[in-house]
């Protein structure tokens, strides 16, 4: 098992770019591990905390942004309407404004006063996931907000080279973040900008468990420490049921040799993979009847916007393999695939399948229709439906 972790990453990813060395303890880890604190302290640097020396930088700002740049972006009317107070475009507190990602920057340009330590950063994420819930604002907006404002979080832990069990709690938490958002945007199907917010959030998704893996594989030297590590393992291996997410890097099996040996066999990574097998086996009949009584919410709320993929290979597979004058009753497939018929109707015909219906009122779904197409636009949102039993 430790030839597979030797000096690689995880998924063979471009990540949040830590500056640990993984044959070294980081000098986080050292301190969590003597002090109950639950802002474990950096060891004493050889030198002042230098914006040229960024692996020593330990952030002084006190609030969710820097009162520098919320004294910047009022000036420039760059407040977020989530932002701003009392909906006053050049207004705003510290207990609204929350430091925006930047993409380009330069140690040069780094002070510690700019930088968050990690109780501000916890306190912030905390902020920012209460936002989840508003109703005030249309999810999309309130998922941009977020989105930006969990990158620079992230940001400032790289900065600063933290490395712990509490800064790996804020990457399961924007992890969650990014689970939701999948779940919530899936349910705007239709919508022309949905499309591009779905696949970046599902892009930073996948580099946050990355990033994620790593601080797991040098907090606990590539052990399984509990059940919640291993379902956010088991969230890698659920991602491959999605036809077009961004490039992962390197194969499931070669993922599956790097993991410790207690973490492959945790029930959670377990049952993932399992899923994964029944999807690519055919076997839909196992398939949902394990997303549907196996699952922890975590597992299900990232898989849900995928059943319908699934959906269409069964589609598929069933017009393509099933006699032409047999038509499949509709209610067959409904309760193979735990959909409401009305519901299985929309969707054969997103994919430009036709149904009919026979002299005594059951709906049928005719085979070999040469018609079938993946929608452009994505399938309609279609959970699980409680009422169809396997």
């Amino acid at each position: 098992m430790k030839k597979g972790r030797g000096g690689r990453s995880f998924g063979g990813e471009r990540r949040d770019g830590f500056h640990y060395n993984r044959h070294q303890v980081p000098r986080q880890v050292v301190s969590s591990s003597s002090s109950s604190s639950s802002n474990p302290a950096p060891a004493p640097a050889s030198s002042s905390n230098s914006p040229t020396n960024p692996q020593n930088l330990v952030g002084t700002c006190p609030d969710m942004c820097p009162a520098k740049e919320r004294a910047q972006r009022e000036r420039l009317r760059d407040l977020s309407v989530l932002e701003r107070l009392n909906e006053d475009t050049t207004k705003t507190s510290p207990t609204l404004a929350v430091k925006k990602f930047c993409r380009t920057i330069s140690s040069a340009d780094v002070n510690v006063s700019d930088i968050r330590p990690l109780p501000v950063l916890k306190q912030t994420l905390d902020y920012l996931m209460k936002l989840l819930d508003s109703t005030n604002f249309p999810f999309e907006i309130v998922h941009d907000f977020i989105f930006d404002r969990t990158r620079s979080i992230r940001q400032d832990l790289t900065m600063q080279n933290l490395v712990s069990p509490e800064a790996a709690q804020i990457y399961e938490d924007i992890v969650k973040f990014h689970i939701i958002s999948h779940q919530k945007l899936a349910k705007c199907w239709g919508r022309p900008e949905i499309s591009s917010l779905c696949h970046l959030n599902v892009e930073q998704l996948i580099k946050c468990l990355l990033s994620l893996y790593d601080m797991y594989q040098v907090i606990g030297k590539g052990k399984c420490t509990s059940n919640k590590e291993a379902e956010f393992y088991s969230l890698y291996v659920l991602l491959h049921l999605g036809n077009n997410l961004p490039k992962m890097g390197e194969t499931l099996s070669l993922w599956y040799r790097q993991l410790a040996h207690s973490v492959h066999l945790a029930k959670e990574v377990q049952i993932a993979k399992k899923i994964l097998r029944y999807a690519e086996m055919g076997n839909f009949k196992l398939f949902f009847s394990t997303v549907a009584m196996d699952l922890t919410n975590l597992q299900f709320g990232l898989i849900e916007p995928f059943l319908n993929e699934v959906r269409a290979r069964a589609i598929v597979q069933f017009n393509q393999s099933c006699y032409k004058l047999q038509p499949i009753p509709m209610r067959h497939l409904s309760e193979l695939l735990m959909v409401k018929e009305e519901e299985l109707e929309q969707l054969c015909k997103s994919c430009s399948l036709e149904t009919s219906m026979d002299d005594t009122g059951i709906r049928l779904l005719p085979c070999k229709q040469a018609t079938f197409c993946i929608p452009k636009s994505g399938f309609p949102f279609i959970g699980i439906s409680a009422n169809q039993s396997i």
